[in-house]
């Protein structure tokens, strides 16, 4: 399928430069297309998997992905959908996270000679003459139109406004546009839709700078059905580094979904055939948790692999079918002293030093609403004592935070 109609079935698509140009570009040439990511930290996490995945479906569709690593932009940071300025981050932080995400996206596309380019964007931009600079780029940008960008209206509504070096940012980005297409042939750029006037900007400057046409696509800024940001919670952003949100977290966030968002989902995150959603679509009801089912074992499989995905899956049936049952391997569990356990702890304390509450305060609310349970037994005091005498069948002791949230106590 054209890669251009199969992001407008499964809802990639928010505004493109020009889709029926850029719908017979894909038909008639391997098309190289690019996507930032900002290096502000380690790891990617899940607002990232749409720019992702859409380099993944074009590289299946037989073209070229473009993967730019921010390094150079990142020392300045988008101000892009921002209410104030970034930290600013230190070359050497900036190279380590570079590293670690080209390391993560590694894992989604295959990069190779005729395959998927990975770059930084700091080999280019970091030796930059900024007098040179200003006279072959910037003269080819009005600051009225930049002023009337609505990322920069944004911001100088604030109180802090916006730096200099902020307002430099889109011009930079544009460069990153037109120096891939100047060298690698590129001919797309995409991104959320916060970065309309940045994309635009690059490819205008592509069509002074090159005389080339060069095309602009994003994707909607997505939000859950409720209104929060996606891949935010309550503990914070949902990494797709084990190491910081765990394979079993992950999978339970998916699992999460509401009933509104299922549908969508599985259309965004995975790459399941269009007539299986479809089929999944007549659920309703309680049948859906079927639905979240798959959307969270797809989406795991995709990030983390058919073996982790197939782990979390089964230490979710150990954890919502009976506690102690089944193979429980994959929920988040914790060693505790044997003779700690036997003597007894308070219940509060167990459940901050799992993180199933954040404070000593929030445990006594989730206690006090009748939240909090070890095995099947509910709590009834925040610091009612927790023994061994409630360890299930495999001899944990298994903690629960409200419906879903469950962590282990493995004596030792």
């Amino acid at each position: 399928m054209n890669p251009y109609s199969n992001f407008l079935e499964r809802g990639y698509v928010a505004q493109c430069t020009d889709e029926a140009a850029l719908k017979e570009l894909f038909d008639s040439e391997t098309v190289l297309g690019y996507i930032g990511f900002d290096p502000t930290a380690t790891s990617l996490h899940v607002g990232s998997l749409v720019p992702i995945l859409s380099l993944v479906h074009l590289q299946r569709a037989g073209h070229r992905p473009i993967a730019v690593v921010g390094g150079g932009t990142g020392m300045i940071g988008d101000p892009s959908g921002k209410t104030e300025m970034r930290n600013m981050l230190t070359l050497e932080v900036l190279a380590e996270n570079a590293l670690a995400i080209k390391g993560q996206l590694s894992r989604f596309l295959d990069f190779g000679p005729g395959q998927a380019v990975m770059v930084n964007n700091a080999d280019w931009l970091a030796p930059l003459n900024y007098i040179e600079f200003l006279r072959d780029v910037g003269r080819h940008f009005s600051v009225n139109r930049m002023l009337a960008a609505e990322s920069v209206k944004l911001r100088l509504e604030q109180e802090q406004g916006l730096s200099f070096i902020e307002f430099n940012y889109a011009l930079l980005q544009a460069y990153d546009f037109m120096h891939l297409a100047k060298t690698l042939g590129c001919r797309l750029q995409m991104g959320g839709n916060d970065q309309w006037g940045n994309i635009v900007a690059g490819v205008e400057l592509s069509r002074r700078m090159l005389g080339k046409t060069v095309y602009g696509l994003t994707f909607p800024l997505l939000t859950t059905s409720t209104g929060a940001k996606m891949g935010k919670t309550a503990a914070g952003a949902v990494w797709l580094d084990a190491q910081r949100t765990s394979v079993y977290d992950f999978y339970q966030y998916w699992v999460r979904t509401t009933d509104e968002d299922v549908s969508r989902f599985l259309r965004l995150f995975t790459f399941l055939p269009m007539s299986d959603i479809e089929e999944l679509d007549r659920l309703s009801g309680a049948d859906l948790r079927q639905a979240k089912a798959v959307l969270a074992f797809e989406v795991t499989k995709i990030v983390h692999g058919q073996a982790e995905a197939t782990a979390a899956q089964a230490a979710a049936s150990a954890a919502f079918g009976s506690p102690g049952a089944g193979d429980a391997e994959g929920v988040p569990h914790t060693m505790v002293a044997k003779a700690r356990l036997a003597a007894g702890v308070p219940a509060f304390q167990l459940f901050v030093e799992t993180g199933l509450c954040k404070t000593n305060s929030e445990a006594r609310r989730l206690v006090a609403q009748g939240g909090a349970y070890v095995g099947e037994t509910r709590l009834n005091a925040f610091d009612q004592t927790v023994t061994l005498d409630l360890a299930s069948d495999d001899g944990a002791l298994w903690l629960r935070a409200g419906k879903k949230k469950y962590h282990r106590l493995l004596p030792e």
